[in-house]
C-alpha cells in the first residue's frame, strides 16, 4: 500500500481488495495462533505428568540402587552385567501441525532375560530391581526429550504467529482503513463541488 496513493476510485477499489486479502491473511493467523496455542497446552500437560512420573521413578531407582549397594557394594554392583545398548533404537514418529514438525520418540531397549544380556556370578533381586527401575527412567526420559522438542519448536511458531497477526490487526489493517477513510473523504467533497457546481451552472442558465 502507497501512502502517497492518488485519491481515485481506482485506487479505493484496490485498497478495497487490499483490505480483503490482509483480512483473510488475518483469520488464518488468527486461527493458526489458536490451534498452535491448544497443541502447545496439550503437549505442555503431557510433558509436566512426564516430569513428575520420571521424579518419581528416579527416586524408586535411587532405592534400588541403596539396595543394589547394600547387598552387592559398590565394587560388586559396578560390575553387574550392564543391559547391551547395541540393539538399543530411537524411534520416532512425525506429524505435521500448521507447518510445524511434532515428533513423539520412544525407546527400545533389549531384555533383561535376552540372550545379549550376559549372566551375572552373583545374581541378586536387588540388582534386577536397580536395573529395571533405571530402565524405566532411561524409557521415560526418551520421551520426555521429543516433547522438549516440540514445546520449542511449538512455542517459536507461536511467536512468530501472534507477531505477524499483531502487525495486520494493529498496524497494516488500520493503515489501510485511515487511507481508504481519507479517499472517501476527498472523493466524497469531489463529488459535492460537482454537484454544487452542476446545479449553479442550471441555475444561472
Amino acid at each position: 500500500m502507497d501512502a502517497q496513493q492518488a485519491p481515485t476510485r481506482a485506487a479505493v477499489l484496490e485498497l478495497r481488495a487490499e483490505r480483503g486479502v490482509v483480512e483473510e491473511a488475518y483469520d488464518f493467523l488468527d486461527e493458526k495462533r489458536l490451534l498452535l496455542a491448544a497443541e502447545l497446552l496439550r503437549q505442555l500437560d503431557r510433558y509436566e505428568v512426564l516430569s513428575r512420573e520420571i521424579a518419581r521413578k528416579t527416586g524408586e531407582a535411587r532405592e534400588t540402587l541403596l539396595a543394589g549397594v547394600h547387598r552387592h557394594g559398590m565394587q560388586g554392583l559396578s560390575v553387574y552385567p550392564p543391559l547391551s545398548l547395541e540393539t538399543m533404537r530411537i524411534e520416532t514418529s512425525r506429524r505435521n501441525l500448521m507447518g510445524v514438525t511434532l515428533l513423539e520418540t520412544a525407546a527400545t531397549l533389549p531384555d533383561a532375560a535376552s540372550a545379549a544380556v550376559p549372566p551375572a556370578a552373583y545374581p541378586s533381586t536387588e540388582a534386577e530391581a536397580c536395573r529395571a527401575a533405571f530402565r524405566e527412567v532411561f524409557t521415560l526420559s526418551a520421551e520426555l526429550a521429543g516433547l522438549s522438542g516440540n514445546l520449542y519448536r511449538l512455542l517459536a511458531a507461536y511467536r512468530a504467529t501472534e507477531r505477524r497477526a499483531r502487525a495486520l490487526e494493529n498496524v497494516i489493517l488500520p493503515e489501510i482503513e485511515q487511507a481508504l477513510n481519507r479517499m472517501s473523504t476527498y472523493l466524497e467533497e469531489v463529488d459535492m463541488e460537482d454537484a454544487i457546481r452542476a446545479r449553479y451552472v442550471q441555475c444561472s442558465v
